[in-house]
C-alpha cells in the first residue's frame, strides 16, 4: 500500500515538475478561426486579410486564379508592402493561371515556381509576422464558392515566424525554386 502511494505521489510531482517547465501561455496564445467553403467563402476572407498587410505579404500556393485574390496582391504591392508568391511549375500551364501570373509579373510581384519532382501543393499566406493561413483552399474561386475546402487564420506571433522562416527558405532555395518566366 505505502509503494502504491509512494508511487503515485511521484507521479502527482514529476506532473507539477513537467507543467512548471513550460513557460505559461507557451503555444497556447494563438487565436484560430477555421473557415469552410463553400459556405464560409474562405477566400474572400483571405483577401480583407491582404488588405491589412503593412510590411509583407508571402503567398505559397498550388492554385492561383481567382480575379479577387490577384486584385488583393496587386493592391497590396502599391501600398508598398512586400509581396511574393510561390507556386507550383505544372499549374503554370493552365491559362487562367498564367493570366493570373501575367497581371502579377506586371505589377512587379515576384513569383517562383518548383523545380523539385514532386508537385509543390503548400497553401499557406503569412502577414506581417502576425498572422499566417493554412489549408487544403487554393486561391481560385471554385476553392472558394464550390469546392469543400478548409481555410484557417491563425493569429499569433510566433507561428507566424516560424511560417515566414519556412517560406524564406523555400524561397531561397535555388536548387528546388526557380523565377517563373511567362515566354
Amino acid at each position: 500500500m505505502r509503494a502504491l502511494r509512494s508511487h503515485s505521489i511521484l507521479r502527482s510531482v514529476s506532473l507539477v515538475l513537467a507543467l512548471l517547465t513550460v513557460p505559461a501561455g507557451a503555444g497556447w496564445s494563438a487565436t484560430v478561426e477555421v473557415y469552410y467553403a463553400p459556405e464560409d467563402a474562405p477566400l474572400d476572407r483571405l483577401t480583407a486579410l491582404y488588405g491589412h498587410a503593412k510590411r509583407y505579404l508571402y503567398v505559397a500556393v498550388y492554385g492561383l486564379t481567382s480575379p479577387r485574390a490577384v486584385e488583393a496582391m496587386v493592391a497590396a504591392k502599391k501600398r508598398g508592402v512586400d509581396v511574393r508568391l510561390i507556386t507550383d511549375r505544372q499549374r503554370t500551364e493552365d491559362d487562367r493561371q498564367r493570366a493570373a501570373l501575367h497581371a502579377l509579373h506586371l505589377a512587379g510581384i515576384p513569383i517562383l515556381i518548383n523545380e523539385h519532382d514532386g508537385l509543390m501543393h503548400l497553401k499557406q499566406v503569412v502577414i506581417d509576422d502576425e498572422i499566417n493561413t493554412s489549408g487544403s483552399m487554393n486561391h481560385t474561386t471554385s476553392g472558394n464558392h464550390y469546392n469543400d475546402e478548409r481555410l484557417d487564420v491563425m493569429t499569433d506571433h510566433a507561428i507566424s515566424v516560424k511560417a515566414r522562416e519556412k517560406f524564406l527558405a523555400l524561397w531561397n532555395d535555388h536548387s528546388r525554386y526557380r523565377a517563373w518566366d511567362e515566354h
